[in-house]
């Protein structure tokens, strides 16, 4: 069956419009019904299959018109655009519920931002469950016109945890292996780090709500040692600590498509990959955005959530 522009180019313009101006009057059904995007024989967007599905930006009712319009996927593809919209994307979101979501952000922004003369910020956080991943058979090196290639399985060598302190001022990191991730063993991180640091210094530290952070045992370190201070993200908002920035850069440099056959030698991967950040790529934290905007966003969150449901 021919697309009917390519048969009437004036009637195609014309059942498109009609289609569209449907689209317009009924579009608001999205935003108060956002479940009504999905119909009940699918559960994906796929314009080349059956360009009417661009109903679905509707209700079911709009099907019945478009098909019967005879619109093709080149139209919707046409009306989607114009409007800018895309079905076919998807963007992940979590509002975070902390009561005081303002205050902690506030507070940690002013360390980024404004940081105290005479201290030390540090981001704190664990990357878990890191294992050493080696491939069934060896790949082929890239050359030109030829990605590099390896085997989609592979063969499981045990894990590890990192514990990891980014300094904001200057942007070096202290990282440190270990078998579990318990409240035990991120003590034996803290004193670590808090050999590394000149006496004099205030250490300030930010870190996520995981519970090892809070345990009755860590309370008790602080206590022990006055010159730290800690300061928790809001709950969700892990993205707040500026130390998630450095695991994406190992994450993609080194462990992604690494090869490694023991936990040991994974380790000294991440080792020689940290060693390798300080002496070369290590820079301050540039922390631009003011509290205002993540504040601002939690409340458009909260406001479009309860208009749409």
């Amino acid at each position: 069956m021919q697309s009917p522009t390519a048969c009437h180019p004036a009637k195609a313009r014309a059942k498109r419009c009609v289609v569209e101006d449907v689209l317009l009057k009924k579009n608001g059904l999205v935003w108060s019904k956002p479940r009504s995007l999905v119909p009940e024989f699918s559960v994906t967007w796929r314009l080349r299959r059956a360009g009417y599905r661009i109903i679905l930006l509707a209700d079911q009712g709009l099907g019945t018109m478009a098909i019967a319009a005879g619109v093709g996927a080149s139209t919707a593809h046409i009306i989607l655009a114009r409007h800018r919209i895309a079905p076919h994307r998807w963007r992940h979101f979590k509002i975070s519920k902390d009561p005081e979501f303002e205050e902690k952000t506030r507070d940690i922004t002013g360390l980024y931002m404004n940081p105290p003369d005479r201290a030390v910020v540090l981001s704190i956080d664990e990357k878990t469950q890191i294992q050493a991943l080696a491939r069934t058979q060896k790949g082929l090196p890239m050359k030109p016109g030829r990605p590099a290639t390896m085997t989609h399985d592979c063969k499981r060598h045990g894990a590890t945890n990192l514990f990891a302190a980014l300094n904001i001022l200057d942007g070096k990191a202290v990282g440190r292996h270990a078998e579990r991730h318990r409240s035990r063993e991120f003590i034996e991180f803290l004193d670590q780090v808090d050999s590394t640091v000149p006496a004099g210094l205030a250490i300030h530290a930010i870190l996520d709500n995981y519970a090892a952070h809070k345990h009755g045992a860590v309370g008790e370190w602080l206590a022990d040692h006055p010159r730290w201070t800690f300061h928790f993200t809001p709950t969700s908002c892990s993205w707040m600590n500026a130390v998630e920035g450095f695991f994406g850069k190992l994450a993609s440099r080194r462990l992604r498509r690494g090869a490694h056959d023991s936990v040991e030698e994974l380790e000294k991967s991440i080792t020689d990959f940290i060693e390798l950040h300080n002496g070369k790529e290590a820079t301050a934290c540039n922390w631009t955005a003011s509290p205002e905007r993540p504040v601002a966003a939690r409340q458009r969150g909260y406001h479009l959530s309860e208009s749409c449901h």
